[in-house]
This record gives structure tokens, C-alpha cells and sequence, in this order.
């Protein structure tokens, strides 16, 4: 797509990522058949294809409206449209540059900028968990529509970490700390530590590291992210440069394994710490990308009852791993689905778009909640229609929004695989 950069973005990091990425694009509209945004809407803005002319716009010297503010925060940023896209368009790229251009411009209404701010603030600090619990506590007396932004708690305790004295491995990896997965689901990480000492893999975890910056970045506070990306690399830095370095950093969250997978990219221009991401970035690991090496042990510890059959699992692959890190697709099982019915699971997907975002996305079922409980319902008609006992997936974003709309139990497949081997 022919792109005339405005004098004032023609010399801008900005300004010349867009140009990049939009001179990529052929206007061919494949992107527009799976956004989910789209389909729900019908409206053309409210596409990839729609939102990449208002950008370029933008970047070609047209004033941004609250119109074009609106179209591109609809945008779950789900990635799809990259999968989809016959050019290789690194959507995502523009809408990073293009996003907090337009809010530059724009201003946003006094509610939305005090919801926004307390995200940013609220969610990566060590007070999520806390509010969370006073949230839970006061739910059933909440409006609706308020209630229904509450999480509820799920209905049984958070397993025993292993015990540090027993698991004295040599091999180690790293686990991200988190922000709002420890609140929500404290199971995810105990699971995954009991899983990793169950195959003899001690998962330890940086005292000093904090939140990926993945709430921050995606809300347009981009310093913020830069910090956040610093203080873990730092954290991280002596086990990774340790006589005995840790094997990987497993990242159990795949929206936030998308994110640490950029760091490379949003610290390129820190001369301080652009080597120190990239070695970060191939050390990052999705607990999938790893379940192979640990298909012999995992066998050799669940025995018969492996052989015997585990059970039905549907399985929701999210977004942040089918179109950002591509572990899986509706082409090919990605290797969760392919390692759980090598264990013994009967796994099933969607009977339809089993590929198809769940509208999580985030923070985007608090900011955009309309659109977000519309593709919820979506995904659980077509999840619901396998008649499953349990629902898997493997983001707690995701894993939090389904659960919202339905009884059915939803965990993250390292819940179902610890719960397997613990019999």
C-alpha cells in the first residue's frame, strides 16, 4: 500500500515502523473473514483492513477523531488476521505505533482515562491480589454488570508447592512471577511447579521479577513495559548467567510468553540491555514447547492409568498461542493437543472456529465488556457443543472469561495434567 508519511512522522521511529508495515498491505480484505471484531460487528472499521486505512490516515496527516480512537480500541489484538493475512502484514506492529499516536490527539473521556489508569496501576501491582479478594468477598452485593467484572473464586484450594527441602534437582527453570495469575488462580503455578518435580525440573522463581509489562504495553504506556522488561531481565540475570543455568524460562501464561518473546523487539533501541533481551527471548519457553522432552517421564509416572485412558478434555487453544507464538493452528494440533493424547487424554476442540478468540484479550473484557461477553458466548456455544465435563486452555485470561459464562470447570491443562499424576 503506497504510504505518504506526514512531514511530522517522517522522521520518526513511529512513523517509519508504520510506513514498513503498511507498505506490506494489498487491501485484500482476507484478514476481515476471521477478526473477530468484524464478524460480531459487520462493521468495516471495525476490521483489520478498516483499521489500517484509519492509521495510515493518520500517519499520512489526517487528524484522528474519537471515531478512529474507538474502531482501533476495539481491536483485541487477538492476531488472527496475521494468520490469515497471504502478505505476512505484522499488524500488531502498526496498532502499537499507530494506537498511542491517535491518543496523543485524542482525548478520552474522564471515566475511561480513570479506568484506564487504575488497570495500569492496579493489575501488576502487589495490591491486585488483595482488591481481588475484597471484590470476591463483597460480589454477591454488586450491580450486575459490576458483579460480572468480579471474578469468582475458584472452588477449591491452590495445591502445596513441592516441598523445597525434597526437590533438590539439578535441572532448573524459571518461572515468570506474574501479576494477576497468582491472585486469580494460584493453582496455575502450583500445578506447574508439581508437574516439573514430578520429572525431576525444580521451577524457581526470581524474587526480585515482576508483572511481563504486558498490561502497560497494550494500554499505551510503552515506558512502563520498557521498565518492566528491564527489572526482569535483571532479575533473571544471575540464574541465566550462573555456573548452572537454568534450562529455560517456562512461561506458563501464553499471553504473557507472547509478550517476553518481544522483549527483543521493544528493547532494540536500549543499547544497555538490547543483547541481554534477545538471549532472554531464546531462552522463553511455552510449557507446550517442552511437554515432548517430558513425554518419557510423564509416561513412566502415570503407568497404567495412561494406558487405561485419562479422560475428555476440550481444549481452547488462546489466541496469544495459535497467532503469536503459532504452537498451534486449525490446520495442524498444536504440541499440547498432540503431547495430552499421547498421555492418554481424549482431547477435543471446538466443533467450529476452534481457533476463534474467546474475547479475553487482557484487560479488553473490562474495557470493551459488550464486545468481549458477545465472542465469549460465541466460543462457549461451539465449546459446549463437544458436551464437555472439563474445559482446558492455557492463559488465565482466557481460562477467567470462559468461566464466567459457564459451570463447566475451566483449567489450565497443567491443572488437568497435575491432577493426573497425583491421581
Amino acid at each position: 500500500m503506497q504510504t505518504q508519511l506526514a512531514p511530522q512522522h517522517q522522521s520518526t521511529p513511529e512513523g517509519l515502523k508504520a510506513q514498513e508495515v503498511l507498505r506490506q498491505c494489498v487491501h485484500c480484505g482476507f484478514c476481515n473473514a476471521t477478526c473477530p471484531t468484524y464478524r460480531v460487528t459487520g462493521n468495516e472499521l471495525d476490521g483489520p483492513r478498516g483499521r489500517i486505512y484509519l492509521m495510515k490516515q493518520v500517519f499520512e496527516g489526517q487528524v484522528p477523531t474519537r471515531t478512529t480512537q474507538e474502531h482501533l480500541d476495539h481491536c483485541i489484538g487477538c492476531r488472527h488476521c496475521e494468520s490469515t493475512c497471504p502478505s505476512g502484514v505484522q499488524y500488531h506492529e502498526l496498532l502499537a505505533v499507530g494506537q498511542p499516536v491517535v491518543d496523543a490527539q485524542v482525548q478520552r473521556p474522564w471515566r475511561e482515562r480513570l479506568l484506564r489508569w487504575g488497570l495500569v496501576k492496579l493489575m501488576p501491582s502487589p495490591w491486585f491480589a488483595p482488591a481481588l479478594k475484597l471484590g470476591q468477598a463483597v460480589r454477591p452485593l454488586l450491580p450486575a454488570a459490576l458483579r460480572e467484572q468480579v471474578p469468582s473464586r475458584p472452588p477449591m484450594a491452590a495445591p502445596a508447592w513441592p516441598d523445597p527441602r525434597k526437590s533438590l534437582h539439578a535441572r532448573r527453570v524459571l518461572l515468570l512471577k506474574g501479576c494477576v495469575q497468582p491472585g486469580l488462580r494460584p493453582h496455575i503455578d502450583a500445578s506447574t511447579a508439581r508437574v516439573l518435580d514430578a520429572i525431576g525440573i525444580r521451577a524457581v522463581v526470581a524474587a526480585a521479577s515482576t508483572c511481563c509489562g504486558a498490561v502497560q504495553g497494550h494500554m499505551g504506556d510503552v515506558d512502563g513495559a520498557k521498565a518492566r522488561a528491564r527489572r526482569n531481565i535483571d532479575a533473571w540475570w544471575p540464574y541465566i548467567e550462573s555456573p548452572t543455568p537454568v534450562e529455560a524460562i517456562l512461561i506458563n501464561a501464553s499471553g504473557c510468553g507472547a509478550w517476553v518473546k518481544d522483549y527483543g523487539s521493544l528493547l532494540a533501541d536500549d543499547p544497555a540491555y538490547a543483547d541481554k533481551a534477545r538471549r532472554v527471548v531464546a531462552m522463553v519457553r511455552d510449557p507446550g514447547e517442552m511437554l515432548a522432552s517430558w513425554m518419557p517421564m510423564l509416561k513412566r509416572k502415570l503407568g497404567k492409568r495412561a494406558q487405561a485412558g485419562l479422560g475428555a478434555v476440550t481444549f481452547h487453544p488462546p489466541c496469544s498461542l495459535s497467532h503469536a507464538q503459532k504452537l498451534s493452528s486449525a490446520a495442524k494440533p498444536g504440541p499440547i493437543e498432540t503431547g495430552l493424547r499421547e498421555l492418554g487424554f481424549d482431547v477435543k476442540l471446538a466443533v467450529q472456529d476452534s481457533h476463534q478468540c474467546c474475547g479475553a484479550g487482557g484487560a479488553y473484557s473490562v474495557l470493551q465488556p459488550e464486545l468481549s461477553r458477545q465472542l465469549r458466548d460465541l466460543k462457549l456455544k461451539s465449546l459446549q457443543a463437544t458436551e464437555p465435563h472439563l474445559i482446558a486452555s492455557a492463559n488465565i485470561g482466557c481460562i477467567v472469561h470462559l468461566q464466567s459464562g459457564t459451570d463447566t470447570p475451566v483449567k489450565h491443562w497443567l491443572e488437568v495434567l497435575d491432577e493426573a499424576l497425583s491421581g
